[in-house]
């Protein structure tokens, strides 16, 4: 049977993933090169260090998204054991940054470990519930030693501390759990126990649980911990409907801090308004709808619940981005995929959606099979 590159790709998902990309670097240029100019005396230092990034992703992609997906499942515990090892050497070896150790400088690139390790949780936990259907319904041998793995990978990050990517972790895993199949109690009883953890570990410490209500009031603190949302809500405002235009953001002149990391998508609704949100948006739905029907149309369970998985993680971090940014949400840190600055977050988005192709092309691959079979059976008779 022969097969067409042209016919046997995704080009909804592919073009409109590198239409968000190229629309981040733009986005990124307009709303760091104020302070690149200021911190480093070139306009396009970000720029230019995005730009590497998205094309090492771009290399990347294009290998990924030929190479098949189910030879993850056999790398599953590979993937595991690089996943642990980049966690504990961060935490030896991590570089310092507001106030957290997260990232690892390797020769000229500065790499985000637990970036990678949300995509290697993800692999490993479709590898193993995937293999676990014939008696997920059982919480001990079906549903526990898989938890017990994201947990020590929670209580590792949590080390860092980064409290927006360990959370956004276990929201993930919940939901591959439940699309696993199993049983509504033992799904509770999970919620119930992330929940309690969680209300624990922010009230433990004063100074976690003042940034985690912040958001509630933040005109309660106006230049501490309310400071950053309300120069978002600002920019938000200053936006109006068509926006100040490309490049015209007061903003990001040192007011709002983060503009070209977490907060760029502030910046994006300053300068463009409504419509700019709004194209950003449309292509995030594009892209999540695409992931969906990929997860729902593949009839491997393993390709199936990988796909799901990253659909949900791509989702939680827009969730958590846009929540943090509007004031309906505590600020965690998480960047907006594809769009915010950040090399880690672009190259590993990247890997994750050609992956996300890789099944999508299997799919129509295997639906063309079996139309050309149901075909031939059809001329026989």
């Amino acid at each position: 049977m022969k097969y067409s590159f042209t016919k046997d790709n995704d080009w909804v998902l592919i073009i409109t993933t590198f239409l968000l990309a190229a629309f981040g670097l733009v986005m990124i240029f307009s709303a760091s090169y104020a302070l690149a100019l200021r911190e480093y005396g070139d306009f396009y230092y970000f720029l230019k260090r995005q730009s590497m990034w998205l094309g090492i992703g771009t290399v990347a992609f294009l290998f990924l998204m030929h190479f098949p997906y189910r030879f993850y499942k056999k790398l599953m515990i590979p993937i595991l054991i690089v996943s642990f090892a980049l966690l504990v050497l961060v935490i030896y070896k991590g570089v310092e940054g507001n106030g957290a150790q997260r990232w690892l400088i390797i020769g000229p690139f500065t790499l985000q470990p637990s970036e990678f390790v949300k995509l290697g949780v993800i692999v490993y936990l479709a590898a193993v519930y995937s293999k676990k259907q014939a008696y997920i319904n059982k919480f001990i041998t079906g549903v526990m030693p898989p938890l017990v793995v994201v947990g020590l990978v929670f209580v590792l990050i949590m080390r860092q501390p980064d409290l927006g990517t360990a959370t956004s972790i276990l929201i993930v895993t919940a939901l591959i759990v439940f699309f696993s199949g199993a049983k509504w109690r033992h799904l509770i009883a999970l919620g119930v126990v992330g929940v309690t953890l969680f209300v624990q570990y922010a009230t433990s410490e004063q100074y976690r649980l003042a940034r985690l209500t912040a958001f509630v009031n933040p005109f309660s603190d106006q230049s501490g911990t309310g400071y950053q949302l309300i120069q978002s809500y600002l920019a938000i405002a200053n936006g109006g409907l068509t926006g100040t235009g490309l490049g015209q953001s007061i903003q990001k002149l040192a007011y709002l801090p983060e503009a070209h990391t977490d907060f760029i998508l502030a910046i994006i609704a300053e300068e463009l308004g409504f419509f700019g949100v709004a194209f950003v948006f449309l292509c995030y739905g594009m892209i999540l709808f695409r992931g969906v029907v990929i997860g729902t149309r593949c009839k491997s369970p393993f390709g199936s619940l990988l796909a799901f998985g990253i659909v949900f993680q791509l989702a939680v971090q827009v969730v958590f981005n846009i929540g943090a940014v509007t004031g309906l949400l505590p600020i965690t840190g998480i960047p907006l995929p594809l769009v915010s600055n950040g090399g880690s977050s672009l190259l590993v988005t990247l890997m994750s959606l050609a992956i996300l192709a890789n099944i999508s092309r299997n799919n129509i691959r295997q639906r063309r099979k079996e139309e050309q079979e149901e075909e031939e059976a059809l001329h026989a008779s």
